[in-house]
């Protein structure tokens, strides 16, 4: 377990390269839900999201050996973005793996900053790509089975805490389950009285199922959300989300994506799905916890285009 040492040990190795990003209140959001609202802005972190934390954790961590070998990681989209150019900026060479789903603005930044991309056909075959290319030499750079990468993500629970005010009850998104861990393990320790919550979209489902099951164990992914879609979460993310995390809710697609559009409109932040998913399940927790909640939101990233969101809006008949 990520302990919050890990955490002020990966705090003070990425400071400098990464962005300590907003923690406001929301009044869009609180007339919104109708509790106080805080939401902590990932989306303005470097490469657009939370990933850049961790992955720029795990990129200095490395001896000269792994550095020189080059690294390779997996990604539905963001953490490919934060391994392509935070190892340009350290002068490492990367290899990024994503599926065909992955968003083509993902595709096109991670080769601008001078990646080599492979595509595969889905998330499973991603995922064996990259095991096979670890076993021929490059240095693994997983996503979220690593603790030095979730320290990293972790420091995002550690500057909500010291950053936020009252709160209650904090929302995370859950794919493969680094941040959440992360932020859970930093919570624990600076806010222990305020609930976690994990949101999962349908279809991207591996900790929920984790959770029901006892353990980590294969999903069929068929989310539109695939920033989230890992096709199972590790034995390291599910031991700290099965201690520390209160519940995990899964909202459809749909709600995702109309999510993203009242963030837009009522926080004037411009979200991926993987963050919206948070506001239908902020909903749940207030009608379940009451108007004493105060809520806290980590806006994940922002890495989604006009052209993606236009197309999700008139899929599920949201305009």
């Amino acid at each position: 377990m990520i302990g919050m040492s890990d955490v002020v040990a990966a705090a003070e190795q990425i400071s400098g390269y990464i962005v300590r990003t907003p923690t406001v209140p929301s009044p869009g959001l609180s007339a919104l839900l109708g509790v106080p609202v805080t939401a902590k802005l990932e989306l303005l972190q470097r490469t657009g999201s939370f990933k850049s934390r961790g992955a720029t954790a795990k990129l200095l961590s490395l001896s000269e050996a792994e550095r020189a070998a080059g690294v390779v990681a997996v990604s539905g989209g963001n953490h490919g973005i934060a391994v392509a150019e935070m190892s340009a900026a350290l002068e490492v060479k990367a290899t990024v793996v994503m599926p065909r789903t992955a968003p083509a603005r993902a595709v096109r930044i991670a080769e601008s900053a001078g990646a080599s991309v492979r595509l595969t056909d889905g998330m499973d075959s991603a995922f064996a790509l990259v095991t096979r290319l670890r076993d021929e030499g490059l240095t693994l750079v997983h996503p979220f089975d690593d603790p030095v990468v979730i320290a990293g993500q972790g420091t995002v629970g550690m500057e909500f805490a010291e950053d936020a005010g009252e709160l209650t009850d904090v929302l995370v998104s859950i794919g493969g389950g680094g941040l959440i861990a992360g932020v859970a393990a930093a919570l624990h320790d600076l806010r222990p009285d305020v609930r976690i919550w994990g949101v999962e979209t349908e279809g991207a489902e591996a900790m929920s199922r984790a959770l029901a099951a006892g353990g980590p164990l294969p999903v069929e992914l068929s989310s539109v959300v695939s920033t989230l879609s890992a096709p199972s979460v590790s034995r390291l993310t599910y031991d700290h989300v099965a201690a520390l995390v209160r519940e995990v809710l899964v909202v459809p697609d749909r709600e995702a994506v109309r999510g993203s559009l009242d963030l837009a409109e009522h926080a004037k932040v411009w979200t991926e799905p993987a963050a919206g998913c948070l506001l239908p399940a902020a909903r749940q927790v207030v009608e379940r916890v009451g108007d004493g909640a105060r809520i806290g939101l980590v806006v994940c990233g922002g890495n989604v285009s006009t052209a993606d969101m236009a197309a999700w809006a008139e899929r599920f008949d949201l305009r």
